[in-house]
């Protein structure tokens, strides 16, 4: 089931009785959850709602058969439980596979053969939601797709965002352009917990029968990290230091550490070299960057910045940031001073 039916089929406030959620999208899953149990109704903890995760997930069959005493059914949220994780590949993954993985191996097998032997009994009395970050195929995963929902949280593409942010906007009466929204989404990333939060205040801005603009989210919203990057390198393509310098102390001035800063820096001109390379030998760019769906909008992001560069000079800059991070691991150099001389010779 698609994210879109999930949500759909729980506006209708039916309820399944049992769920596997999983995926990086955590935003829209916790929704999701909130719904689930919003659904359900009244809520006691540890009469009709058991809270499970690896630490006591061996009693979730003891906890299903228990009765919800004074409600007619139970809901049970079971939270990275570990019973799904993805098996070990190779022989020396295999051998050095611990107790603790062959023991969930075999307790995820038990519970698959529970549910499908109960799951009648399970239907009447119990919502079962399994919860993960990521999951393999296991017994217990192919039990839940027969007989339950499976929903995959992936990150949304920019139409989907798009979408929901249009939705969002027109609940509050207030307009934003297809241009904004894409600009409002290379400014504050994919995430739909940040988007939330940063449209939210715009909205606050622009009032009832509003519109929004690019100008407001440049004024009000918050920069993604890679978002900054792109900006400072832009600034360095087109040999403008003192703007460089200027993007780095004001994300010095936010608090951002400058670590982070040097292997976001490094990690965004590495995926440049890279894109020159593949645009060399006539090759995928989105393969060779290893970009997600949801990110396919960067290509012609680093297809523009890599024309700023020569293959050779990126190749030094990078040597420099390596060597930096060796050389202030050691105490010999001030990162901060290293990192504003790299950007200096960079003209």
């Amino acid at each position: 089931m698609t994210v879109e039916e999930l949500e759909k089929n729980l506006k209708t406030g039916t309820l399944n009785s049992l769920y596997l959620l999983y995926g990086e999208e955590e935003y829209l899953l916790e929704t999701c959850v909130k719904r689930i149990k919003k659904n359900f109704g009244e809520l006691i903890n540890g009469i009709n709602y058991i809270q499970i995760d690896d630490k006591n997930v061996d009693k979730l069959i003891s906890d299903i058969e228990t009765p919800a005493f004074g409600y007619s059914r139970k809901l049970i949220i079971v939270k990275n439980s570990g019973l799904f994780k993805k098996e070990a590949r190779g022989r020396k993954k295999e051998e050095t596979a611990n107790k603790k993985n062959k023991n969930a191996k075999t307790l995820q097998e038990k519970i698959s053969a529970y549910i499908t032997e109960n799951i009648e009994v399970i239907k009447e009395m119990v919502v079962i939601v399994f919860i993960e970050q990521e999951i393999g195929t296991n017994d217990l995963q192919k039990t839940i797709q027969k007989l339950g929902i499976v929903c995959n949280f992936e990150k949304l593409k920019p139409l989907q965002i798009s979408k929901r942010i249009k939705s969002i906007c027109s609940a509050y009466k207030v307009k934003i352009d297809d241009k904004t929204i894409g600009y409002f989404i290379e400014t504050c990333g994919t995430s739909m917990m940040t988007l939330i939060n940063e449209i939210r205040k715009l909205i606050e801005y622009v009032g009832e029968n509003g519109t929004i603009r690019i100008e407001d989210i440049e004024k009000l919203s918050i920069k993604e990290l890679d978002s900054v990057i792109f900006d400072l390198t832009d600034s360095l393509g087109q040999k403008n230091i003192k703007e460089a310098l200027k993007t780095l102390k004001e994300l010095l001035y936010n608090k951002e550490p400058i670590q982070k800063i040097l292997i976001t820096l490094y990690n965004h001109l590495r995926k440049i070299y890279i894109t020159i390379l593949a645009q060399q030998y006539n090759e995928n760019i989105a393969e060779a960057l290893n970009l997600k769906p949801n990110q396919m909008f960067l290509i012609t992001k680093y297809k523009k910045q890599a024309t700023y560069f020569k293959k050779q000079e990126l190749r030094e800059i990078l040597q420099k940031l390596i060597d930096l991070d060796y050389k202030s691991k050691q105490g010999l150099i001030d990162v901060n001073i290293g990192l504003e001389a790299i950007l200096c010779i960079m003209q």
